[in-house]
């Protein structure tokens, strides 16, 4: 069953809008065709603390397969993190991010977290400059926090592509970055191309990590045991799925069971070495016929997944150690294809 973006009701705040009210660019090629929504502080699709606001897919379609789009009925400030009701999933606004929505931590963290005096100010790259609480000793991604300071973002819109920069300098933290997004559709093959570039104009180094949480939402399918997640590497779980619901099975992540009601299932996929080689990520959804492919050019150093009836998502891990004066970049690539008739190793 397909669903439209446009059925979805946003909240935000205490503002609610449709999809149809969202900044947004419309990007195809000639097998893809996507919705991206825009980094925007009044109206945007994403306007909470947690997830990078550039790059966020409203939907992708290929061959009548679409794989993004909201996995909540709602956005519900009152909730935390997410939760059910008789109407479906419920999300919280800041955990109400959909696609390949992206996250930059600092050791579990932000960027200058520890370091803030309360009603200090603290980095998060992609979101802008956030003011610490003076009554909360510990950081929570899972919680909105008051933007000091969201930068400058400038968008670039193409046939095929769309361009986001963000520049942002805090004079209280000595931080600065020029940070580049581009979500680029190849024209001949069903292939996304995500490159990143990160130009400290700070005074201090910038240690990160960051990962693509991946909420793939793939034809409204329950995760269950025709979703099969293949990693280049024999999976060595630091934390095994959860009992009941999922299993290692050498290279490979399943479902034991579909998941419904309030289940969920989450695993560590560790076993990776110290080369990009290993990220490298399959995921096929034998019901759908449908699976996809994705691809980095840094080491891992995490991987984990979670997954509710709604959604799927793994989500791995890179770091990042930028020098003030210094940039670094780097790139995801995404393979779309079709069951059984997909290519015998697609994107190589």
């Amino acid at each position: 069953m397909r669903i439209t973006v446009c059925l979805a009701l946003l909240a935000v705040g205490h503002q609610w809008l449709t999809a149809a009210d969202v900044p947004k660019a419309e990007i195809r090629s000639n097998q893809i065709r996507a919705t991206v929504y825009l980094p925007d502080a009044k109206n945007g699709f994403y306007r909470s603390t947690r997830f990078d606001w550039s790059g966020v897919i409203g939907s992708l379609e290929y061959k009548g397969h679409n794989y993004y789009g909201p996995w909540f009925s709602r956005i519900d400030e009152n909730v935390y993190d997410f939760g059910y009701d008789d109407a479906g999933v419920i999300s919280a606004p800041f955990t109400a991010m959909i696609g390949p929505g992206e996250e930059y931590q600092t050791d579990g963290k932000a960027l200058g977290y520890d370091e803030a005096k309360p009603g200090g100010t603290f980095i998060k790259i992609g979101v802008g400059v956030l003011r610490k609480p003076a009554n909360e000793p510990k950081y929570d991604h899972s919680k909105p926090y008051d933007i000091v300071d969201g930068g400058k973002w400038k968008v670039k819109k193409s046939e095929s592509s769309v361009e986001f920069v963000q520049e942002l300098s805090d004079s209280n933290t000595n931080y600065g970055y020029v940070y580049t997004k581009i979500l680029r559709l190849d024209k001949e093959s069903p292939r996304l191309i995500i490159e990143h570039t990160l130009k400290n104009i700070g005074k201090r180094s910038i240690q990160s990590t960051m990962y693509n949480h991946n909420f793939l939402v793939l034809d409204r399918h329950a995760p269950g045991p025709d979703l099969v997640t293949t990693a280049a590497y024999q999976i060595q779980p630091r934390r095994p799925p959860t009992e009941g619901f999922g299993e290692i099975r050498g290279n490979q992540l399943v479902y034991l069971k579909p998941l419904e009601g309030k289940d969920r299932m989450a695993a560590n996929l560790a076993g990776f070495g110290p080369d990009a080689k290993d990220y490298d990520f399959r995921v096929e959804d034998r019901k759908a016929g449908a699976g996809v492919r994705f691809r980095g050019d840094r080491p891992l150093v995490n991987v984990n997944v979670w997954s509710i009836r709604t959604v799927m998502a793994v989500e791995p891990f890179i770091a990042l150690s930028v020098e003030p004066g210094a940039e670094t970049s780097w790139t995801f690539t995404y393979d779309y294809y079709t069951l059984p008739d997909q290519p015998s190793d697609p994107g190589r």
